[in-house]
């Protein structure tokens, strides 16, 4: 049998609105976490009060494997439909979790945006919904959560529907490509089985929808690009530095660069799931060994590349930015944190193009004193340090970003042009 295609799948959406939940879900109907397991989460969900919780648990129990480092495959959850092969991202809700969400959505192929059939569109309903199309997530499924809580009304499903479809056309989604489910994550409505509660709905189930995307491009013919996510000491092993290759192959004894420092070194292994691999290939989450360097010389934001074709650092980079959310106004001398895969560096917007109209992309007004929220703009950056940055015409997956500032999500973008540094 041929091996399923990988699919990297986040799901988003605002806080308590049944993410987590629904994952459990899956995973469990799938036959991905087994019965016993369940029935511990269950028990534990109960002695802690939380009783509609326990799917939740499924997720939030890995999540403490992760931190306690017991693993390095990042405990990504996988299972199967009968054409793929998933690993979920799982992106937490919380404010202050959305850097994870940015790292998170920047490696997923297909979202699950998560909205609840009770309360409809929320703040960070729309500010995920933003991120993933700057971030480059073109497929898109809508679950429409907690069903159960307002009986099942079709009436209800077409309000919030309508309201998920005019927020996504906003953001430049085709609605004829996105499918909304109505589902009761807690009951298992709609998820992995149809429901007898939602007669009145003849379309797909979310598992059924997930067997139905389009391929995704994985782009093995570009140079290597391996955004590096964390890098773990493990006894016996050494340095293990993890993450996704983004574009390229990797293979073990390959000779490779470190940039932005430019610090050279070899791949000894590669691990997937914990298992040694051969190659790995472009859209895989790999852990790997490397030869003829310590701890000290690599880490978390760095990317690792083919020596006949290094990563671009830039001197100063030109970005097409959307302002999601700022309390006042952002000119010229802003100095904020910038999220570029998995680097954060602070960067400094130098100048204002122009306003552009979001979805059109016509400009507005040349060089504007400054930008708000709703704004789109061309804006000129310089790091304060040095980062991998490419430009979105090159390796697109490298050319993303976020901009935070006081807890929260200021803007996104992407890198249209950049001067490489000397």
């Amino acid at each position: 049998m041929a091996e399923k295609e990988h699919i990297n799948l986040v799901t988003i959406g605002h806080i308590d609105h049944g993410k987590s939940t629904l994952v459990g879900r899956l995973l469990f109907d799938t036959g991905s976490v087994r019965e016993e397991t369940m029935r511990k989460l269950k028990e534990e969900a109960k002695e802690k009060k939380k009783e509609t919780f326990e799917f939740a648990f499924v997720m939030d129990r890995l999540k403490e494997e992760r931190e306690r480092g017991v693993t390095i495959d990042l405990a990504f959850q996988e299972f199967n439909t009968q054409k793929y092969y998933y690993t979920i991202i799982d992106a937490p809700g919380h404010r202050d979790f959305i850097k994870n969400m940015i790292v998170g959505t920047s490696q997923a192929d297909i979202a699950i945006l998560v909205v609840s059939a009770k309360e409809g569109i929320q703040e960070q309903t729309k500010e995920h919904a933003y991120l993933a199309k700057i971030l480059g997530i073109n497929q898109m499924i809508v679950a429409l959560n907690k069903m159960d809580t307002v009986n099942y009304d079709q009436a209800r499903f077409n309000e919030v529907k309508g309201n998920v479809e005019k927020l996504l056309q906003g953001v430049g989604y085709k609605i004829e490509e996105v499918k909304i489910i109505p589902v009761s994550a807690y009951k298992g409505d709609g998820i992995a089985k149809k429901s007898e509660n939602l007669k009145w709905y003849a379309g797909q189930t979310i598992l059924e929808a997930l067997d139905d995307i389009k391929p995704v491009a994985r782009p093995i013919d570009k140079p290597l690009r391996l955004p590096v996510q964390d890098v773990y000491s493990i006894t016996g092993v050494g340095t293990v530095p993890v993450g996704r290759i983004e574009t390229g192959i990797m293979k073990p004894n390959q000779a490779v660069i470190i940039m932005p420092a430019g610090t050279k070194a070899e791949i000894k292994s590669i691990e997937m799931h914990h298992q040694q691999l051969p190659e790995a290939k472009a859209g895989d989450n790999i852990g790997f060994n490397l030869r003829g360097i310590g701890k000290a010389d690599i880490k978390k934001g760095d990317v690792i590349c083919d020596p006949s074709n290094l990563a671009t650092v830039a001197e100063e980079f030109t970005a097409q930015i959307i302002v999601l959310n700022h309390p006042t106004v952002i000119a010229p001398g802003y100095t904020p944190v910038f999220h570029i895969h998995t680097a954060q560096v602070t960067c400094t917007l130098t100048e204002i193009q122009k306003k552009i109209d979001p979805k059109t992309g016509q400009t507005v007004q040349e060089n504007p004193e400054y930008i708000k929220t709703g704004d789109a703009a061309i804006i000129k950056v310089k790091p304060t340090k040095p980062v991998v940055i490419e430009k979105q015409g090159d390796i697109p997956q490298l050319a993303r970003f976020a901009i935070r500032d006081m807890g929260q999500t200021v803007a996104a973008g992407v890198c249209i042009d950049l001067v490489p540094k000397k």
